[in-house]
């Protein structure tokens, strides 16, 4: 689970006009003309937010609870983002801390309803940290444990 800081998985889709193959989606969506500028061009802020509930999802499950976003620790918005474009968010955590997870993001957008034409436009890597009730940091329950529970 627990790989370099800053290193990114390599990509499973060198070829962008699939998916990643074998893996599924965290987050599917599709945004529509409120998501976007007049020339429906999808804001990046509403692809930041998107981004930070896909990474969140894995984060999530590994800390068995809740979480907060701490960093975002690169953000790279590759092509553009267009609605009706049908997105795909993929995430893999990274790298485990004591409190914290980072979680490596790719989104791939669909751009016509025959899915011939996949295009990745976003990559980020973000940071997160297991809270507790009281909102403050807490350790995150060792592997071994989560596995037991399922």
């Amino acid at each position: 689970m627990t790989t370099p800081e800053n290193t990114a998985p390599a990509s499973s889709n060198p070829n962008t006009n699939r998916l990643p193959e074998g893996k599924m989606p965290q987050l599917r969506v599709m945004p529509g003309p409120p998501d976007a500028n007049v020339y429906g061009d999808v804001f990046g802020g509403w692809i930041m937010a998107q981004v930070d509930i896909a990474g969140s999802l894995p984060a999530t499950r590994r800390a068995n609870g809740r979480v907060a976003t701490i960093a975002v620790n690169s953000f790279l918005f590759k092509n553009p983002v267009f609605v009706g474009d049908l997105l795909s968010f993929y995430a893999d955590i990274v790298k485990v801390g004591n409190t914290s997870i980072t979680v490596y993001v790719e989104v791939y957008a669909e751009r016509n309803r025959l899915q011939s034409n996949i295009v990745k436009v976003t990559e980020a890597t973000l940071t997160y940290v297991a809270t507790g009730p009281d909102r403050k940091p807490r350790q995150l329950p060792p592997i071994e444990s989560l596995i037991s529970h399922q």
